[in-house]
């Protein structure tokens, strides 16, 4: 019993799922990500957070690729929001997102992607940052 406890423990953690912090760094930038893994995290998402440091961002995971759309409802800060596929690359960027309490529409990149990087609206341009890109992904 003891020995598939830790099991799982080491293969929780080999696979960024107890670990709730990561880091995603393009090639001249990282960013210190705090990890949306559940359904429940995937909901909440940066909801109600009055402050972002340039440096930091929410890394959406997800089990597989798929088209996910997002929105910025009860979010209180301007955001880029970067899709990334399985094999590391950026595969579309919405800029400069604006928050909304009511009427929100959703933003669909129309591709397929595993990861979504929300950092501060700005961040994406003042980087370079462009489709194609490639990110590479660390959970701590």
């Amino acid at each position: 019993m003891i020995i598939a406890i830790l099991a799982l423990i080491l293969f929780y953690n080999n696979f960024g799922v107890v670990s709730k912090q990561g880091r995603a760094c393009f090639n001249n930038m990282c960013f210190n990500v705090s990890l949306a893994v559940t359904i429940a995290e995937h909901a909440r998402g940066l909801m109600f957070v009055e402050r972002l440091d340039d440096d930091r961002g929410m890394l959406f995971v997800f089990e597989k690729d798929g088209i996910y759309p997002f929105w910025m409802k009860d979010t209180l800060i301007h955001l880029d929001i970067i899709w990334i596929d399985s094999n590391g690359k950026v595969v579309f960027i919405s800029r400069n997102n604006q928050p909304c309490t009511s009427t929100c529409l959703n933003i669909d990149p129309g591709k397929q992607a595993r990861y979504v990087l929300e950092i501060n609206a700005g961040i994406s341009n003042s980087i370079g940052l462009a489709v194609g890109d490639e990110i590479k992904i660390d959970f701590l």
